[in-house]
């Protein structure tokens, strides 16, 4: 599998919720949240796997139909506009540093957080955290989200 994204993330988190844990079989997932738009498959094709959110709405997670690996997902607060790219799966993932560590509240015990990256227990208003253009980013999603119930 083969995509192509275009322009910086909206924003990026490291959660460490015990339903990330459990959908990778890890300590947690960086995703990195994009206008699905900025997402252009370019190689290989995906199939859609329907599993239930933190909040009980549908989570999508869209895989590569070859190997299986999770390339993003489709969460219910924006729908088929937005996407959370797993970032391991970037050609390059360490060029992306965390906006923020969330859940950390049921992170494994061992787990040990990066200086200088805010940490949250749960979760946070991404208003207080980003900068202007990305939270203008955001709110258009959001706003586009109501409009057309996409």
């Amino acid at each position: 599998m083969r995509y192509r994204v275009k322009g910086e993330p909206i924003y990026t988190n490291n959660c460490h919720c015990r339903l990330c844990q459990q959908q990778t079989g890890s300590t947690g997932v960086v995703n990195a949240f994009y206008e699905s738009d900025r997402i252009e498959v370019l190689q290989g094709r995906l199939s859609e796997h329907m599993m239930v959110s933190g909040s009980g709405g549908p989570h999508l997670i869209c895989r590569c139909r070859e190997c299986g690996t999770a390339l993003w997902s489709i969460y219910p607060r924006l729908g088929r506009l937005g996407i959370g790219l797993r970032v391991g799966t970037l050609d390059e993932p360490g060029a992306l540093t965390p906006d923020a560590v969330i859940f950390t509240e049921s992170a494994m015990p061992w787990v040990t957080f990066p200086e200088g990256i805010p940490q949250f227990e749960r979760t946070y208003d991404f208003r207080t955290l980003l900068p202007a253009e990305r939270i203008d980013r955001m709110l258009a999603l959001m706003g586009r989200r109501e409009s057309f119930g996409a």
